[in-house]
């Protein structure tokens, strides 16, 4: 079995029609960001607050955490963020710190970011950082056997470890500024989705191209057919390189277009991201803030 979903989805992908729709989002989300108060409000409840620094260290894990519990009383006007996202070995630094109960705590997974390590050592990692107290666990795809054809071992791949994560929801990173095609971001898709994919994200946030809106068209799409076809929901997130509210507003605004008003809240949609939390503050408050820099400097 070379690939696992051949013949149950439609991977084709019409480029015109995706660059149009995209840029007609465009012109509508950039006045939104200015006047929709109530949607910037959406977007920061839908942040993965995420640092995932070679320098953070377990003071650096605290703080992130502190800062998500103190936001209700240094904002009490605006809601939390969805989840705090670190490397492993932060997991239960974040976990011992935490009392929101109401944000989760995600982890990295599955040699992050380059997936470039054994499947035993991936499964074994999922493990660990469940054991330590993730709610979540973000993998790469294995972008080596993607990218050669080796679809099966993607989807066997990414099936064990929804089996190591039972319950908890794993987010499959597809790496999308590393495909070369928008057929290839909607077949990468409808894999990780039949293998079990609670999540499907854009990117690591650790090459040059990040998030952009196209690929995230092109998800939301084949999450679209995903759930008409099989009737299951799966979530979407884009991640890297978002740090306005344009920006985020844009991507939720796609979400909102092809998939629904069912996906806008962080059951079902996450905005990866550290520098726009501030962003939205300021721009949902009228004045600069800056609340999370003082415990993250990530670029993600």
């Amino acid at each position: 079995m070379t690939n696992p979903i051949e013949g149950k989805f439609n991977v084709e992908v019409d480029k015109n029609a995706v660059l149009k729709a995209v840029d007609e989002l465009k012109a509508k989300a950039a006045n939104r960001a200015k006047a929709d108060k109530e949607v910037l409000k959406k977007c920061l409840n839908l942040i993965d607050l995420t640092t995932l620094n070679s320098t953070d260290s377990i003071e650096r894990g605290e703080l992130f955490a502190q800062r998500v519990n103190d936001l209700p009383n240094a904002f009490p006007q605006v809601p939390n963020v969805a989840a705090i996202c670190v490397y492993p070995s932060l997991v239960s630094a974040v976990k011992q710190t935490l009392t929101q109960s109401d944000v989760k705590i995600a982890s990295v997974a599955a040699g992050f970011p380059a997936s470039q390590t054994f499947i035993d050592i991936k499964l074994s990692e999922c493990q660990m950082c469940l054991d330590q107290g993730a709610d979540e666990l973000d993998v790469v795809i294995s972008l080596g056997h993607f990218l050669e054809g080796d679809y099966f071992t993607v989807y066997s791949e990414l099936m064990q470890i929804k089996e190591v994560a039972g319950d908890a929801r794993v987010k499959v990173i597809l790496e999308t500024g590393a495909l070369p095609t928008f057929s290839d971001i909607r077949l990468a898709s409808f894999l990780a989705m039949e293998a079990g994919a609670d999540f499907i994200k854009t990117s690591t946030g650790k090459i040059d191209v990040a998030a952009t809106p196209e690929a995230l068209y092109v998800m939301c799409m084949a999450a679209k057919e995903y759930y008409e076809t099989t009737g299951r929901m799966v979530g979407i997130k884009p991640a890297g390189g978002m740090v306005t509210s344009s920006d985020a507003v844009l991507f939720y605004s796609i979400v909102e277009e092809v998939l629904g008003e069912k996906w806008l809240n962080n059951q079902w949609l996450r905005l990866g991201a550290s520098r726009l939390a501030d962003n939205l503050l300021s721009d949902i408050l009228d004045d600069t803030v800056k609340y999370f820099s003082a415990s993250s400097s990530s670029k993600y």
